[in-house]
């Protein structure tokens, strides 16, 4: 017996050791029991002095089982003492086939520590910690042990890993080692990199949400004309009659709102030439020849001022100009996904410029200019083979070749993003998560397809974006909110949770803290997890690298956990500067 309970404030037990030198030197953080003939209360030891030792009550064991919570305190006369194996095995995790072994306990040696795989993969997780405090190190821990766990083989499984620094080919590109039916699939940013795959998103798949974030768009109004403009694109895309004469269309009619406005003959003429210089056909550029009664011209010669100040040939120009008008083309509506690439986007653009009267209204044009320039400077840059998907597809084909290779089924695929900016790293990790989670909601059967989204930095990417304002959601909020029932589930690694969603992070049911020293990491993660307390933000303050502190849907109770340490390791150390030095 280890003393006597002197009094019980709120749900802490303050007790007087009887004999200080049969206690062990260091009791902190260890279970102990509180026993009477009616019940068996557990509680763990949070502080000691010379005089008195203080244990918070956790829950209560009853009928070989642990329930959390304490309703119950126990008597001021219970027994008290230390937890024994068979009752600790209930606290750590039960060993089962749906459990797996993801390091071991500090406090008692040799005690494995289990979760459930359903409680835990099933449900959003966060990884929190300093640089070099084993983010990176428990993460691939988990993932190793679960293809090494002898009691399952995840052959189904879809683990897709944004890998922000490239960190995790190194950990996961031997996997088919544990077993020949295990393939690692390596995609990476950089087309000089000999072992993966170039990053590439099929533009044509994108809907008008997706490009309002590739082009950066900034106000609702731009949406209208992305729609326009990806209208254009699918039309365009096709080489026929319909396409060429809904291209003679558009231009026709920017012609005509231009010949009946009150500008001058030589404006009008800037801003029709303006028009064929960016969209032209072989009916509507400036050498086109004009057909007159027993005579032709060449489409700029109809546009000469004569002495009077007007157009030479209006009456031709405007007969010609009518004929390619046709407004049944105005409710043509194009079908499917074909293929059309950043370019064919770009002469869509240009067409959606002069559509609509956009040159008569000068803030639709602004915002149509803005989106054109950058799609413009993304063509122009190193950004465009991100883009450059080689072939026609659709979404299940694009998700599936995902997620395989060379017709082999992959369960872990790694994105290596360390090749290009933040801005459009988020964006591409944005699409495809959208793309997922679009994919995950049309399943027939629901959630028959689980896939899990492993964000790297998180805080590059789940950020208080304006996505919200702009397009109504923020598509990591809503696979946060909406994702689980789908299959969809994200887990976010990060150093710096402040500035992450907090949407995102209170929709984590489970939770790994390494070492933090932030003030305003701890005192964000305070307010936005209801199950963490005190007791857990003091035991990670004195954490060693690779060991944290557990806690939610899958963990009995919080609970210290030494990371089992991978084999091989993330390529995630600090540079050994003394050995490059000498």
């Amino acid at each position: 017996m280890i003393g006597d309970i002197v009094y019980i404030s709120d749900n802490v037990a303050h007790i007087k050791i009887a004999n200080w030198s049969h206690i062990a030197a260091d009791m902190m953080n260890m279970y102990i029991i509180f026993e009477d003939p009616k019940k068996r209360i557990l509680g763990e030891v949070e502080d000691m002095d010379d005089k008195l030792i203080k244990v918070r009550f956790l829950g209560e064991i009853t009928n070989n089982q642990f329930i959390g919570g304490v309703i119950r305190k126990p008597a001021l006369s219970a027994r008290i003492r230390l937890i024994r194996k068979e009752e600790l095995a209930l606290i750590v995790g039960v060993n089962d086939r749906q459990s797996l072994v993801i390091g071991q306990s500090p406090l008692y040696d040799g005690c494995n520590i289990r979760i459930n795989i359903n409680d835990f993969f099933s449900n959003h997780f966060a990884i929190f910690g300093n640089t070099g405090s084993g983010k990176s190190w428990g993460f691939a821990s988990i993932l190793q042990a679960l293809f090494n766990n002898p009691n399952l083989k995840p052959f189904h499984s879809n683990f897709l890993i944004f890998d922000a620094y490239g960190e995790y080919h190194t950990a996961f590109q031997n996997i088919d080692k544990i077993n020949p039916n295990f393939k690692f699939k390596y995609y990476t940013t950089n087309p000089n990199d000999p072992n993966g795959n170039l990053l590439t998103v099929p533009i044509f798949l994108l809907d008008v949400d997706d490009l309002a974030l590739l082009l950066n768009a900034t106000e609702p109004s731009q949406l209208p004309i992305i729609e326009k403009i990806l209208k254009l694109a699918k039309i365009f895309a096709t080489d026929d009659e319909t396409n060429h004469a809904y291209k003679n269309h558009l231009i026709a009619k920017a012609i005509m709102n231009i010949l009946y406005t009150n500008q001058t003959p030589s404006s009008k003429r800037n801003d029709i030439f303006s028009i064929l210089t960016s969209c032209s056909t072989k009916e509507f550029n400036l050498e086109a020849d004009v057909q007159g009664v027993g005579y032709t011209r060449k489409f700029r010669q109809c546009f000469e001022i004569d002495k009077e100040g007007n157009f030479s040939e209006s009456i031709l120009v405007t007969k010609y100009v009518s004929d390619f008008i046709n407004d049944d083309l105005d409710n043509f509506e194009p079908v499917g996904n074909p293929f059309f690439t950043l370019k064919d986007l770009e002469l869509s653009t240009n067409f959606a410029l002069i559509s609509e009267g956009l040159l008569r209204n000068e803030k639709t044009y602004s915002d149509a200019v803005a989106l054109k320039v950058r799609l413009h400077s993304i063509i122009i840059s190193e950004n465009a083979k991100y883009f450059s998907y080689p072939h026609i597809t659709d979404l299940e084909n694009y998700i599936a070749s995902l997620v395989s290779m060379n017709g082999v089924k992959t369960q872990i695929v790694n994105f290596n993003l360390e090749e290009i900016e933040d801005s459009m790293a988020k964006i591409i990790t944005k699409i495809i998560t959208k793309m997922l989670f679009t994919f995950t909601k049309r399943l027939k059967n629901r959630a028959s397809i689980p896939f899990h989204i492993f964000l790297e930095e998180a805080h590059r990417y789940v950020q208080n974006d304006n996505d919200k304002n702009l397009l109504g959601y923020n598509i990591f909020e809503r696979v946060s909110k909406e994702g689980r029932k789908y299959g969809l589930i994200l887990s976010l690694i990060s150093q710096r949770p402040v500035e992450i969603s907090e949407t995102v992070i209170s929709q984590c049911s489970n939770f790994l803290i390494f070492k933090i020293n932030h003030p305003r990491d701890l005192d964000y993660i305070k307010k936005m997890l209801p199950n963490i307390n005190q007791e857990i933000i003091e035991k990670q303050k004195s954490l060693q690298p690779g060991t944290c502190v557990g806690f939610g849907k899958a963990f009995i109770v919080p609970m210290i956990i030494r990371m089992t340490p991978p084999n091989p390791v993330p390529q995630s150390s600090n540079c050994d500067v003394f050995a490059r030095w000498e």
